[in-house]
């Protein structure tokens, strides 16, 4: 795998991600947002055995994906200030998640924007898993929440930020209130992280 970064904010380059495997496929084909993706080294499909749970219209190219994006996120400046850029969709293909790939994309976003002048960095993340993985990658919760099931998350682009453990939890347990649907699988996906304390 490698990290590349695809374009910067209003440089218009675009991602044809199959809606099948990501998440908000239908965001990287917006230009105005900058995007950075782990690909395959060799240009090869992300899962080659992976098969998806419906076909594609007809109307639908195949070949017009680009197969070869594991995970991508886009990424923008905040509209109210300039010194902050703020993740704002970050996607991993349905049959590579959980190999850690989601906090070396982010990790390697960040570098690039600490190089390109940015303070801080955000995001806002609607799910623990999400929470977690932004944790990892130096991002702390702020308190703030920018929609009804969205956390705030923030980090200086060029260091980590300071872990507070009651913070984490605050964050980590909110998820409980936010979503009344929560997974078995998050429930105690919460519960166990809000005793443990922020990652290591």
């Amino acid at each position: 795998m490698e990290y590349a970064l695809v374009c910067r904010p209003g440089e218009g380059a675009t991602l044809r991600l199959d809606y099948r495997a990501f998440a908000y496929a239908g965001k990287f084909v917006v230009g105005a947002p900058g995007k950075s993706v782990i690909r395959t080294p060799d240009g090869g499909p992300a899962a080659p055995d992976w098969t998806p749970d419906e076909p594609l219209p007809e109307t639908v190219d195949p070949d017009a994906f680009d197969e070869d994006v594991i995970a991508a996120v886009s990424f923008s400046p905040d509209r109210t200030d300039p010194d902050c850029c703020r993740l704002r969709y970050v996607t991993v293909h349905a049959a590579r998640r959980g190999e850690g790939i989601g906090p070396r994309l982010i990790d390697g976003t960040v570098a690039d924007l600490a190089d390109a002048g940015f303070d801080r960095v955000k995001i806002a993340v609607n799910n623990p898993f999400a929470y977690e993985a932004c944790h990892k990658c130096g991002f702390a919760y702020t308190g703030e929440r920018t929609g009804l099931a969205e956390l705030e998350l923030e980090r200086p682009a060029a260091t980590p930020a300071r872990a507070d453990p009651e913070r984490y939890r605050e964050g980590m347990t909110a998820f409980r209130e936010t979503d009344g649907e929560l997974s078995r699988a998050e429930r105690r996906f919460v519960a166990e992280r809000a005793e443990r304390g922020p990652p290591g």
